[in-house]
């Protein structure tokens, strides 16, 4: 008898760390598509920037698919530390997404654009 109690407190033991890293991978595995997603709708927003050096507004931001994004240019450099002979300036490209459960990714990036305004 003391056996079979001893045999059904290992019993539950592993059982309940089984379940206990289930648990734990199954919330790793929600969180890594959460993160997916906000990744994939980052690019997204990304990709629909104007094309060809066209110009853009210094603040953007809207709603895509629930998340809430908004996104800065600014000069990457200064005028006095540009290419003076190059046809195009750096800007410097901020975007902040945030899914609807909070959530937020935020990353930097540079983009080409025409030093006087043409495509």
């Amino acid at each position: 008898m003391i056996e079979a109690v001893i045999a059904l407190a290992l019993l539950s033991i592993v059982l309940a760390a089984v379940g206990s890293l289930v648990a734990r991978n199954v919330r790793g595995a929600q969180q890594l598509e959460q993160h997916t997603a906000l990744m994939q709708t980052a690019r997204l927003i990304a990709s629909r920037l104007p094309q060809e050096g066209q110009p853009l507004p210094t603040e953007l931001s809207g709603r895509e698919a629930g998340y809430r994004w908004q996104m800065r240019i600014s000069p990457f450099v200064d005028a006095d530390t540009a290419v003076p002979d190059s046809p195009f300036v750096p800007q410097r490209v901020e975007l902040r997404v945030q899914s609807p459960t909070g959530a937020i990714v935020s990353f930097e990036t540079v983009r080409l654009q025409y030093r006087d305004g043409r495509q």
